[in-house]
């Protein structure tokens, strides 16, 4: 009986033998894709490194503003932390007055904010970015700052300090604004990302970080303004009921007043602390 021939494909098609440049493309191939991982992984250790640290510094800023309610303390470390947290070159908080309507510089980091607290008054109106921001309630980011035509070039020419991008966002206690915090000239990063410019850029996530800063700054501006509100309640209480005694005899009258006036003159010329001079206010009185 005559044997069959094999039909089955493995004998007609013999399976074809990889050569050595497909197996070199193959390991090609998973080389790139674990550098792939390994950029990424890296990318990711670099962006939860600076998460941490922003956390971080939330964490000890909103320690510290429990912790005092000096008011220059806590306008003073709240620039701090922000130049710190979202790594620029400086900060500063315009606080609103409410008689006049308008906006003063109430605290600035380094020489040129020292010269604009001095000098600079902003009203509330589309004519400055922080104006606007206070007439809004809407916080800016804005790369290029003399491109926009809110940009209030007075402070410039009074302090000779460039300005190339900032974020502006409001103080806002229960619904109001009470004020306006800026980061000023971002530093640059190790961020992964596009610059359009010749600076280092603003993001959308700094944005975020500031806004979150701001209400923190907020609730201990308005706490600190409201201890120093009672504060002088409570030294006016004290000074009224000084002046009622010397009402008693004609030959003293004003001597509380001028106690306290030389004093506080000796004690500011002597260095005193702040907390120093406020009890040799109430000594004198």
């Amino acid at each position: 009986m005559p044997l069959k021939r094999s039909t089955s494909p493995a004998t007609q098609y013999p399976a074809k033998r990889k050569g050595p440049t497909s197996r070199r493309q193959k390991k090609r191939g998973i080389l790139k894709e674990i550098q792939g991982i390994s950029q990424d992984v890296t990318t990711l250790l670099i962006e939860m490194k600076e998460k941490v640290r922003q956390l971080e510094g939330l964490t000890n800023l909103s320690s510290l503003l429990n912790s005092t309610l000096d008011s220059a303390v806590v306008r003073e470390k709240a620039l701090m932390a922000t130049c710190e947290l979202l790594q620029c070159e400086t900060a500063s908080l315009f606080l609103v007055d409410t008689d006049k309507g308008d906006l003063y510089f109430e605290t600035a980091l380094g020489e040129a904010g020292l010269k604009l607290k001095q000098l600079l008054r902003l009203p509330i109106n589309d004519q400055s970015i922080a104006g606007y921001v206070a007439m809004t309630g809407e916080s800016l980011l804005i790369n290029d700052v003399e491109k926009d035509p809110r940009y209030f070039r007075r402070a410039k020419k009074q302090t000779s300090f460039r300005t190339n991008n900032m974020i502006c966002t409001p103080l806002l206690s229960r619904g109001k604004v009470i004020g306006v915090l800026q980061a000023l000239n971002r530093l640059s990063s190790e961020r992964n990302q596009p610059q359009r410019h010749a600076w280092a850029d603003f993001y959308g996530e700094d944005l975020r970080l500031l806004q979150t800063l701001a209400h923190q700054v907020a609730i201990a501006v308005e706490n600190a303004q409201l201890y120093e509100k009672l504060k002088g309640s409570f030294y006016d209480t004290v000074e009224a009921l000084a002046e009622a005694i010397e009402k008693k005899d004609r030959y003293t009258g004003g001597h509380t007043k001028r106690v306290v006036h030389f004093s506080l003159c000796i004690a500011k010329h002597c260095n005193l602390s702040q907390e120093e001079m406020d009890l040799i206010r109430l000594g004198a009185i």
